[in-house]
């Protein structure tokens, strides 16, 4: 139960519903009490906060900060991996959801994010030759663990069978980091997620006794890209930008509170 109020907290927080709260709440305040300056307030609160985590350019500022915390793992060959890297016994990719579309394969059901991190893991595992994946993600209702679908993915890329662990029993990162403890106790792992999630992942496979070794995937931001005008803009993808940063901001905030980060 206080899972999921947990999960409902957060949602309610994040710019998008936030903003329908605030309008909500304004107008209801506005129709009750005319006079009052508390309704039009929250409204126009809403549409600044709309505003502002819509704008490409303040989406950028919030999100790299997460982005840049760990370096990038470069392109790799058999002869030239990084040596924290080369140690590695295991390849852990974190889940991010999935579709379930009877006749899709197992690629094309997984979420934008889920492949990218899946795709950055297999391209480890390349030249890891005694690594073994370990794919992470509960299942949902009767169908496939999000684990399996990744799995399926992962064969369809020409990785064996055999090399493939399944951690199905998690709902978090947190229940991802203590499933990995259990399953390889001391060995180190190259754990792959999304570049923005990187921080609060190591704090908590930190925290949880497990060696890993950051391989941050499925970046949101460019470093180097040229700046233009239309970077003072809006759209919907700077919207999705602000709110991973709100949601990192929260769940590191979350973890520090309880001595975790």
């Amino acid at each position: 139960m206080f899972f999921w109020a947990k999960k409902l907290a957060a949602y309610g927080l994040m710019p998008l519903p936030l903003c329908l709260i605030l309008l909500l709440v304004g107008g209801v305040v506005y129709w009750r009490r005319r006079p009052s300056r508390i309704g039009p307030s929250l409204m126009l609160l809403a549409g600044a906060v709309l505003l502002a985590a819509s704008n490409i350019q303040i989406s950028y500022w919030l999100i790299r900060p997460f982005e840049n915390r760990y370096p990038p793992i470069p392109e790799l060959t058999a002869g030239n991996v990084p040596p924290d890297l080369a140690a590695c016994h295991y390849v852990v990719v974190l889940g991010s959801g999935n579709g379930y579309s009877p006749g899709r394969s197992g690629l094309a059901q997984l979420s934008q994010s889920a492949s990218r991190r899946l795709t950055e893991a297999v391209r480890i595992l390349r030249v890891l030759p005694n690594a073994k994946l370990l794919a992470s993600g509960p299942p949902e209702g009767t169908n496939p663990s999000h684990a399996t679908v990744l799995a399926r993915a992962a064969v369809s890329l020409g990785v064996d069978p055999g090399r493939i662990i399944l951690s199905e029993q998690v709902r978090d990162t947190e229940d991802e980091s203590l499933a990995v403890k259990r399953e390889i106790g001391d060995a180190p792992v190259a754990l792959v997620t999304t570049a923005w999630h990187m921080p609060r992942a190591m704090a908590l496979f930190r925290h949880a006794g497990v060696n890993a070794v950051p391989c941050p995937a499925d970046y949101l931001a460019q470093n180097n890209a040229d700046w233009s005008w239309t970077d003072l803009l809006w759209d919907i993808p700077a919207l999705e930008r602000s709110t991973a940063a709100v949601r990192e901001t929260l769940g590191n905030l979350w973890i520090r509170l309880r001595g975790k980060g």
